[in-house]
């Protein structure tokens, strides 16, 4: 469904990503873990239009979208949920979710909006309400709801647990799941690397913009070296 070749992006002198190689495959849930700095998020945005690729290709659904603009990218099926929300903090839940639908036509944004707040129920019964006032967790149930707005095929997943309370988390994580398990394919950063590996199908650890390790989550979850330097074990 998706594929990495040799994909370098800089920022000025730095080299983020170092000509890395991935592939996500139609139905998976694939995990991205490594440390702080390490690009993750840098391939994600590459792959939504936001950063510039220096050299390499993204190839989605077989056609390249190498130097595709962000909404266009949207356009074709791929919708992401950035590092800390970025929900639209003056706008209520309601106005988000329509931000999230721009490409629809109002009788799709009315069912697609309808089917957020039976996944979202908090959302529904907080629809008026400004996004900047929810709770972190709201906020981001808000923000995957805007990116689901769009119907993607691929999600692409910015550190969803972060700075939310660990029964938030478990809820969170949960939702993911039951995205995947509706129909779509999710690639995944979070710094929560044991919960990643736990839900994902396959993994690749990242280390200073490059790919230094991939396979099945399960085989990483157990691998010393993994468990070490991510796992805290």
């Amino acid at each position: 469904m998706l594929r990495l070749e040799e994909v370098s992006v800089c920022y000025g002198m730095i080299d983020a990503l170092k000509g890395i190689n991935l592939t996500v495959e139609k139905g998976e849930i694939v995990a991205l873990i490594g440390a702080n700095g390490a690009g993750k998020s840098t391939t994600l945005m590459s792959i939504a239009g936001i950063s510039a690729l220096r050299s390499g290709r993204i190839w989605y659904e077989g056609s390249t979208i190498s130097g595709r603009p962000a909404h266009k990218v949207v356009q074709l099926g791929i919708s992401q949920v950035p590092e800390g929300r970025r929900i639209f903090p003056r706008l209520t839940v309601r106005e988000n979710l329509e931000m999230g639908g721009f490409s629809r036509n109002k009788q799709e944004l009315a069912g697609d909006i309808e089917r957020v707040f039976g996944m979202f129920p908090v959302l529904s019964e907080r629809s008026r309400q400004l996004g900047g006032t929810l709770s972190g967790g709201e906020q981001q149930m808000l923000a995957i709801g805007r990116a689901l707005m769009s119907r993607p095929r691929l999600l692409l997943l910015d550190e969803p647990s972060l700075g939310l309370a660990p029964i938030i988390v478990s809820r969170i994580f949960k939702i993911i799941r039951e995205i995947n398990q509706q129909g779509t394919t999710i690639l995944l950063v979070e710094q929560n690397a044991k919960a990643a590996l736990r839900l994902a199908h396959r993994a690749y650890v990242m280390e200073t913009g490059k790919i230094v390790m991939q396979g099945e989550a399960s085989v990483l979850e157990k691998d010393p070296g993994i468990k070490k330097a991510y796992l805290g074990e």
